[in-house]
């Protein structure tokens, strides 16, 4: 057995653990789950880790493709539970990238020492995920200006990076570590119809003082300290995006097929399919990390096929199912979320079609 499939192994016992917890997650609960707690772990640097983990469990932040396998697996527990998790995340992809091995430090030790949510601020309200249209700016002061929306743990996040001007061309686009609480941050959530767990949001900064050690990339060359810096973060963030969208879509057909056993479908083969080609992806990524074609066929793919899975499982029972299987109704919200997640299905479509996106 491969270290890959030993991974692959530990997600699907963690994502047993998970899925208890949905419905009261989705209610707007966050319970203690010990799983999480081994899932953070995971996804954090080993020398900020809690706790000693299976080998395999480190290969998880070495590749995309573990990443992506991983994350299908536990989001086929459940992804609104998984984003729960006080984990790096999108932000601990964005300072690994961005930021010098004393901002990682300082990043990582944040997490360790006080566990807080963290967040991703790109979106605005104005201009969705054109980033090079993006209005929030670093003033000459080091204070932010501006507002992001459609943000996980805008309101409750501790910590987190966010994307802002200063200057007017897309070189000046640069990312910045934000804490929450500070003086001028304002974070509201939003109401969500699935995927609560995520606790999308918005946020304000009205002048929202930073030190010049909260600016990432410095010490980069200029065309390497911004978006185009980031580039490879957002590939690899795309591909987590799709694989939580096919983890959903493989806990719907379990669903179904669990009610009808007596049922052979094409949808099982048809999400296994996805899944090789989400791996396939995400090699892909690893050898080659600048090619924005590959995550954007993968997410294309995956949170497409998620939602005909809903749309099939509502079909194929008898009317009203959704109202005696309420975890199977959650799911079929949930997977409405992943579409608006790192770009819309028409972004992906054009970056397939051109090779570039608005990011």
């Amino acid at each position: 057995m491969t270290s890959l499939d030993e991974l692959q192994g530990l997600a699907a016992e963690l994502a047993a653990e998970l899925r208890p917890h949905a419905l009261a997650v989705d209610a707007g609960v966050v319970p203690d789950i010990p799983a999480l707690d081994v899932i953070r772990d995971i996804a954090t640097p080993p020398e900020f880790r809690a706790s000693d983990l299976p080998k395999c469990a480190e290969t998880y932040t070495e590749t995309c493709l573990a990443r992506t396998a991983a994350n299908i697996e536990l989001s086929r527990g459940d992804a609104g539970v998984l984003n729960i998790c006080r984990a790096p995340s999108l932000a601990g992809l964005a300072v690994d990238a961005l930021g010098s091995p004393a901002q990682q430090e300082a990043f990582y030790r944040v997490l360790a020492d006080e566990r807080p949510w963290t967040f991703f601020g790109m979106t605005e309200p104005g201009c969705g995920s054109d980033a090079t249209a993006m209005e929030t700016r670093l003033d000459k002061d080091f204070r932010l200006h501006g507002g992001k929306k459609y943000v996980a743990n805008a309101a409750r996040g501790g910590i987190g990076v966010v994307f802002a001007r200063t200057g007017p061309t897309p070189l000046s686009i640069r990312a910045v570590v934000v804490r929450n609480p500070s003086p001028g941050y304002t974070g509201r959530p939003l109401t969500m119809f699935g995927l609560r767990g995520a606790a999308l949001g918005e946020m304000t900064f009205d002048g929202v003082e930073l030190s010049r050690e909260a600016l990432l990339g410095a010490h980069l060359p200029a065309s390497r300290r911004g978006l185009w810096g980031a580039a490879r973060t957002f590939n690899v963030m795309r591909l987590q995006i799709g694989a939580q969208a096919l983890g959903v879509a493989l806990a719907i057909s379990d669903y179904v097929h669990a009610l009808r056993p007596q049922w052979n479908t094409l949808m099982t083969s048809r999400l296994e399919a996805a899944r090789e080609l989400l791996l396939d992806c995400a090699h892909d990524v690893d050898n080659n990390p600048d090619d924005r074609r590959a995550p954007s066929i993968g997410k294309l793919h995956a949170t497409n096929l998620a939602v005909e899975t809903a749309r099939w499982a509502e079909s194929a029972l008898e009317p009203g199912a959704l109202l005696d299987h309420p975890l199977l109704e959650k799911w079929c919200r949930d997977v409405h979320a992943f579409e608006f997640m790192d770009g819309t299905s028409t972004v992906q479509r054009l970056t397939i079609g051109t090779g570039h996106d608005d990011n």
